[in-house]
């Protein structure tokens, strides 16, 4: 789902209705910042709120997640390609995840061996601390690395909201988390809860 193309639409569709920002806010019963944040393309309207914000708009949700209207006869070729489109994107999170989880294991691999020769035989000191130096880096680079292809592998789905979304790179890393949660502050509703981690944004 591009978010760009989805704010651009919901924003053309309430001109088209004669709605102000505010007045659609009002009717969805949420804040106009809100809708600002889903016309420039910053945030996505949760689950609960697509049917009535489609209600409101007079569109369909497949029209609300392709960005465009569509005619009866291209419905069901627009729903088949948005469903491909959500496989396809996690089929591509997945990737990440497991490329993400192999780079942190390699670099680790690679880092071991030089820590246990640098204590286990004799050689100068400068020597032992550049094998130290260059274990400490190869491990820094390889977490490193691994943290982008995780953050950027699908997004986190706020609990108190449902709102998804990715965290910003300094969130990601000082919040505390489990395998499959990360605790981290929704950009949509402010809650600082534990976050799940899911596939699709």
């Amino acid at each position: 789902m591009n978010q760009a193309v989805i704010g651009k639409f919901i924003a053309q569709e309430r001109k088209r209705k004669g709605y102000t920002q505010k007045q659609l806010s009002e009717k969805l019963e949420i804040s106009d910042k809100t809708i600002s944040k889903w016309e420039r393309g910053n945030g996505f309207p949760e689950v609960s709120l697509l049917l009535p914000l489609c209600r409101e708009l007079d569109i369909t949700v497949n029209e609300l997640l392709t960005g465009e209207r569509v005619s009866p006869e291209d419905y069901q070729k627009k729903a088949e390609e948005m469903m491909v489109n959500l496989v396809k994107e996690a089929q591509e999170s997945k990737k990440k995840i497991i490329l993400s989880t192999m780079v942190a294991l390699l670099a680790m691999m690679g880092a071991v061996p030089l820590f246990v020769i640098s204590g286990a035989i004799p050689m100068a000191d400068w020597i032992r601390v550049l094998l130290m130096g260059i274990g400490s880096a190869v491990i820094v680079l390889g977490i490193a690395i691994a943290c982008v292809l995780d953050r950027e592998a699908g997004a986190y789905e706020c609990p108190a909201c449902r709102t998804r979304f990715v965290p910003e790179m300094g969130d990601y890393i000082m919040g505390p988390h489990t395998i499959a949660k990360r605790k981290l502050k929704c950009p949509h509703c402010g809650a600082h809860r534990y976050c799940k981690k899911v596939l699709t944004k």
